[in-house]
Order: structure tokens, then sequence, then C-alpha cells
């Protein structure tokens, strides 16, 4: 078995090192699709998003495809709700994760991730040609990012080592402006060390996920856009670079207390330059996430994340540190799980202004 596991580890460090290589070569933006780097489910963000190694439950087909080889339930269904800037943009997700009846440590899910701004008014025809105001030419449209990810997982080796795959369509629009399409692969595994020690690897846009962009305005609107000195957008393809995140997770129970922590590791290769380690073409960006359990029906969760050098405009050439700290609550209610997380999406602060819902609903066949 260790043979098996240092042959593995083999492949994924040239599976990296092609990933670099490439990613040096094709130049891609930074900030693509961000609305997929947010993450779902309250308990992953009251963690900081650190459950790489320890996903075992709907919430995996994001976080680590592999992790739905170890369903606890056979059917599973997995919702969220976030509210950010004042009810301005709102977050949402869906699941459903089943086991597989006819064969062992099989598990596939669906996933759907909507972010979306409703209810913005357009003011392009609002002047018309004759230089008049008509608030009655006002409309209203939505800025939506949806992502739908189809995954699967399963047990290799016993019941140490599993692998799982992802592969998500993205539709991303402006109104009836502009609209685009994407679609990459994420791919993940999970290792048990040991009983209490797991391993976890997710390879997130591992083909590289391309979004191309198309826009079609009238005639009017072109005038208007030209009048006001703003450029019509043209079609263009954006590109989303790989990304790795390793983790390692700790986790025991003695006497109806259960606790876990977890440390994961994001190598991006974006060009950012604000992680903690950061090089020509790649940075490092680590985080952690500590959960006590009582009684299996209580968990308290806290996580830092999001570490980051921030420049100071009033002082030149010059920065500092900064994190994003996460808590959150966890409840069981028999087949029902609650979660809540108060966290910080939206910018780098200690200020605590993001509250986050979730549940999830297991199905047991009947006896």
């Amino acid at each position: 078995m260790r043979w098996i596991f240092k042959l593995r580890l083999n492949q994924l460090v040239c599976v990296v090192f092609l990933m670099l290589m490439f990613s040096e070569q094709c130049g891609g933006q930074k900030f693509v699709n961000e609305f997929l780097q947010i993450g779902v489910g309250a308990r992953a963000h009251g963690l900081s998003g650190s459950v790489v190694a320890s996903t075992t439950d709907g919430a995996s087909g994001y976080w680590n495809p592999a992790g739905l080889a170890h369903l606890e339930s056979p059917l599973q269904l997995s919702v969220m709700h976030a509210n950010w800037f004042g009810g301005i943009a709102n977050y949402d997700y869906f699941s459903i994760a089943r086991k597989s009846n006819g064969e062992k440590g099989l598990g596939v899910s669906f996933t759907l991730i909507r972010l979306g701004v409703d209810n913005i008014p357009n003011t392009l025809n609002l002047i018309g040609p004759d230089g008049s105001v008509n608030y009655d030419r006002v409309t209203n449209f939505s800025a939506s990012d949806v992502a739908g990810l189809i995954s699967l997982g399963r047990k290799l080796s016993g019941d140490k080592l599993s692998l799982g795959g992802s592969i998500k369509v993205i539709h991303r629009s402006v109104g009836p402006f502009g609209k685009a399409w994407g679609f990459g692969a994420d791919v993940g595994l999970k290792y048990a060390v040991s009983p209490s020690l797991q391993f976890g690897l997710l390879a997130r846009d591992v083909t590289t996920t391309f979004t191309a962009w198309s826009f079609q305005f009238t005639e009017e609107e072109k005038r208007v856009f030209a009048s006001t000195g703003n450029v019509v957008p043209v079609s263009s393809t954006e590109i989303a670079l790989p990304r790795l995140i390793a983790g390692l997770a700790w986790k025991g129970e003695k006497k109806q207390v259960s606790w876990l922590a977890e440390i994961n590791v994001n190598l991006s290769t974006d060009g950012t330059k604000s992680g903690v380690l950061s090089a020509n073409r790649i940075f490092f960006s680590p985080s952690l996430g500590l959960e006590a359990g009582f009684y299996r029906r209580l968990h308290i969760r806290a996580g830092m994340g999001n570490i980051q050098s921030v420049l100071q405009p009033s002082v030149s050439r010059t920065s500092r540190w900064e994190f994003q700290p996460t808590v959150g609550l966890g409840l069981r209610l028999g087949r029902l799980r609650v979660d809540y997380a108060l966290a910080n999406v939206g910018s780098v602060s200690g200020v605590l202004i993001s509250h986050i819902f979730s549940a999830a609903l297991d199905f047991y066949p009947k006896k």
C-alpha cells in the first residue's frame, strides 16, 4: 500500500509541474470566475474553507470530489443562501449527492451555484435621440454567474485512498448585453494516513477553464456609449489557470466530544503577488480551521484564512499583513443539519459582516 501511495504522489508532482509550466506559457487573467472561489456550505465557511482533507458530505462536489466516496447517507440534499452588500448580491447553492446502490465506495453529486445582482436599472435609453428624458424607457436587468458541477468520487485500495473529479459548466450574463459560456474540470484525492490523520489534494481548473464572452448592443446603445466616452465591449475569452489546494486534517473523538483541526495550503498560478510566499507566477496562501463537537449534535467552529499582504496607500511602498477570521455553529437534529457562519467574504478586514446559512437533509431507506 505504501508504494502505491508513493507512486501516486510522484504522479501528482509531475501533474503540478506540468500545470506550472503550462500556466507560465498561456498567461491567463487574474480574478477569472471568482464566484467559484467563494465556497459553498456554512460549515466550510466557518472553517475558512479548510475542508479539502475532511469533507465527506454533499458539498464535496465543490471542495474535493474524492470526498463523495465517503458519503454517510445514501442520499443528501444541501442548500445555502447568503446576502451580501446590504442585500444587493445573492449567493445561492444547491446540491444533491447519492451513494451508488450497486457498488460500494462510489458517490455522485450535482451542484448548482449562483451569484447574482438583480433589478439593476438600465439607463442607456433614458435620454431619447431628441435629448428628452423619459423615465419610462428605464428597464431592469440582472447580472448573474451560474455554475453546474457533475462530480464523482470512488474508493481505491480499500478505504484509505479515494479519487474524484468534477466537470463544470459556467454561464455568466449581464442582462441582454453580454453572455459567456465556460467549461472546466477539477480533480481531487483523499488518503487516510491513519484513522485520525487525513490528507487531501484538489487540482482546480486542472485543464484550465475557458470562458468565452459575446456582446450585442443596438446601434442606439452604441451611440450612447460613444457619446459618454465609454468603450463598447467586444467578444473575448477568459482563462482560469490551475490552482492546487492541499490539506491535512487531524480528528478524533473521546467521551462524546470530537475535534477536528485542518490546515490547507492554496497554490495559485495566476500571478497574484499578495500571498504569504509569492514568486513570478505562483503564490502560496494557508488557511486554518478548528471544530469541536459535542454529543454529535452541536459543533463550534473557527477559522483563519485569506492571509494577504495589503499595500497601505498612506505610507509609500509599505504593506501590512491582514487575514479574515471566521466563526460558525452547527446543529444536527436527526436527519437535518443546520449550519451558520459569520465571515467577511467581501473584503480583507477584521470585521465579520457576512451571515451565511446552510442546511442538509439526509434520506435513509425504510427498514
